[in-house]
């Protein structure tokens, strides 16, 4: 068969194209698919979220109800104080953190209070730093202390508000609320180190995990590589919210709270109040106060310091290998399969890779999930396609190759079943009918040239349609003779039958065609007709020069020494012992015993009992 260009370097492109896609997107992240990408963890995230009680941290929230009971925001300095000594000692908490900014000094005993407790107490404060250039740049406060020396640039930032300055210099522990979050408004995201003016600050819960003097404050950077500083930490959020203790701050500073919720627990201090407008999206919510991201956070970092999770890892060489074996893989087959099966691959393997894509990104990889699915789709809408269009035009030419040598019906039934026939040659059962014309030399010499043309394809004619009417292929002509046979292309179950109906309509015709010779005092002619079964070879046979659908085999040879046979016979069909073993619907007799030139082997052969019987021969079992 010949196509257009070659088929191999084109499912190759195909695979190539694939690849670089993938890659396109997992290096690239192109907006509109890293929107869908993120969306899809999201929804595994909600998924997997793991609603156990988170019992190493608890969140003190400033609600509605204590700014009824205690006064509107912003309260006193004094009452900020009273609720962070009261949680450090009542409460027996092993850190607190105010999520909480003071810009400005605003009472004097208040402030002091505040200060000797950032000093000397586990008390974690908070400054925010801005990563939107600005002019001028927002400078609010007085930034604390970087965090240590030697240690990596991070985030970097354009402006920062501070606490104010004598309470900056003190605190012994500050840390960074802000962040930004991504495109679509949702905060995955936050700076574990922040780098302004040259120095480098932490992110809020590593500086309540340095206020706690436990060793997750190493653990600043989950990689473990100081490149990555400067890249965003994604959250993991493996928490529920209502895993989360939230206790108002009105029954913390009643102590009406129960203290088994708070001791020996991070307590991260922050409002849910409306009127503080500190709310954000996340992936588990579509609005949350900003203290319970400081919570997730927290969480996370502890996780990794306790060894429940591993460190974040890039992964993106498993995911270049799976694509790469994948796609490959994808191509070979689909090649290969019919086009639902190749759509069936194609979603096992999309299956496979979201199953390993879901655990990577829950193990903290940073991999793209939607990266491969686009090489995947890329397959559906080239490969699938173009295989299948392959495979139609294959078919279709077997189509129009079989046209020459079976009749319709039969070509209706190989579209009819949706199969796709090869002309490769191949062994088949088949039985083959051999007929031609007695004297062909002798009588269409004494004709003029017109009716030795006419009588040929009138004779010809009477062969051709009982064969084709009853399913034969026909392999060809051979001058005055035809060759025909069944089972190939389509498989026939009763072909030897088949044969011996095509044969005795053979021999109806032929006898009105003697009618209108006689009538036309023209010679009648005589046919001959040889049938056999057996193996043959079958299928697109020849040369690069030329070639036909043919078969080849013993059986071929058989009826062509039967159709010879009965030249000196009283009877015109010869059937060959295989046929006659093969028939279900005519009866037979014995005919000859015929001796196989250059051989002592001697064959059985029979005809049927016509035309005394004719009309006795359908339809009636032959005898066992």
């Amino acid at each position: 068969m010949h196509h257009p260009f070659p088929q191999g370097p084109f499912r190759f492109l195909l695979a190539f194209l694939a690849f670089v896609s993938v890659l396109a997107v997992e290096y690239g992240r192109p907006a509109l698919l890293t929107r869908f990408d993120e969306g899809f963890k999201d929804l595994l995230l909600q998924i997997m979220v793991d609603p156990t009680p988170e019992t190493r941290v608890t969140v003190v929230d400033i609600d509605d109800d204590s700014i009824e009971q205690f006064g509107s925001w912003p309260w006193p300095r004094e009452r900020i104080a009273d609720l962070a000594e009261v949680l450090l000692t009542d409460y027996q908490a092993r850190a607190v953190g105010l999520d909480i900014i003071f810009p400005e000094p605003r009472d004097p005993e208040g402030d002091l209070r505040l200060a000797i407790l950032a000093e000397h107490a586990p008390l974690a404060l908070a400054q925010v730093f801005d990563f939107t250039p600005r002019y001028p740049n927002l400078n609010l406060g007085a930034l604390s202390p970087p965090f240590a020396q030697n240690i990596p640039d991070g985030v970097r930032a354009f402006g920062y508000v501070g606490n104010y300055p004598a309470l900056s210099e003190k605190a012994r522990c500050v840390g960074n609320i802000g962040y930004q979050p991504d495109a679509d408004g949702v905060l995955r995201h936050i700076p574990l180190l922040v780098s302004y003016n040259r120095q480098t600050y932490p992110q809020f819960a590593a500086a309540l995990l340095e206020c706690a003097a436990t060793p997750p404050v190493r653990l600043i950077l989950p990689t473990g590589n100081s490149n990555d500083a400067a890249i965003p930490w994604r959250i993991p959020f493996s928490n529920a919210l209502e895993a989360y203790t939230v206790l108002s701050a009105a029954d913390v500073l009643r102590h009406e709270a129960p203290l088994e919720l708070t001791r020996d627990r991070f307590v991260v201090v922050g409002s849910s109040s409306l009127g503080q407008g500190d709310r954000v999206g996340i992936p588990l919510a579509p609005l949350v106060s900003g203290v319970m991201v400081h919570a997730q956070n927290l969480s996370a970092l502890l996780d990794l310091a306790e060894g429940k999770t591993r460190t974040p890892w890039d992964g993106r060489w498993l995911l270049i290998v799976w694509a790469l074996v994948t796609l490959a893989f994808g191509v070979f087959w689909i090649a290969r399969l019919p086009a639902w099966h190749s759509l069936l691959l194609l979603l096992l393997l999309s299956l496979a890779w979201l199953a390993l894509a879901s655990w990577g990104f829950l193990q903290q990889a940073k991999w793209s999930i939607l990266a491969p699915m686009i090489g995947y789709f890329l397959l559906l809408v080239t490969a699938v396609p173009y295989e299948w269009r392959s495979v139609q035009r294959r078919s279709r030419q077997t189509l129009e190759a079989l046209s020459h040598y079976v009749a319709k019906p039969v070509l209706d039934e190989l579209q009819r079943q949706q199969e796709t026939y090869s002309l490769t040659p191949a062994l088949k059962a088949v039985t083959v009918l051999i007929a031609d014309m007695e004297g062909y030399t002798r009588l269409t010499s004494a004709l003029t040239l017109e009716d030795a043309a006419r009588l040929t394809k009138d004779f010809l004619g009477c062969l051709t349609r009982p064969a084709l009417d009853n399913g034969g292929t026909l392999d060809k002509y051979s001058g005055d003779g035809i060759v025909v046979f069944w089972g190939a292309p389509l498989e026939c179950p009763d072909q030897a039958d088949r044969a011996v109906d095509a044969a005795l309509e053979i021999l109806e015709e032929v006898q009105r065609l003697n009618d209108t010779q006689t009538q036309q005092g023209l010679p009648a002619v005589r046919v001959r007709i040889g049938i056999e079964s057996g193996m043959a070879l079958v299928g697109d046979l020849g040369t690069p020069f030329r070639s036909t659908y043919t078969a080849v085999g013993d059986c071929i040879n058989f009826a062509s020494r039967l159709e010879s046979a009965a030249r000196n016979l009283p009877f015109s069909l010869l059937i060959g012992a295989t046929t006659n073993a093969w028939l279900q619907r005519h009866i037979t007799r014995p005919a000859v015993e015929i001796r196989l030139r250059d051989t002592s082997t001697v064959i059985q052969t029979f005809t049927v009992q016509y035309p005394a019987d004719r009309n006795d021969s359908r339809g009636t079992q032959k005898p066992r």
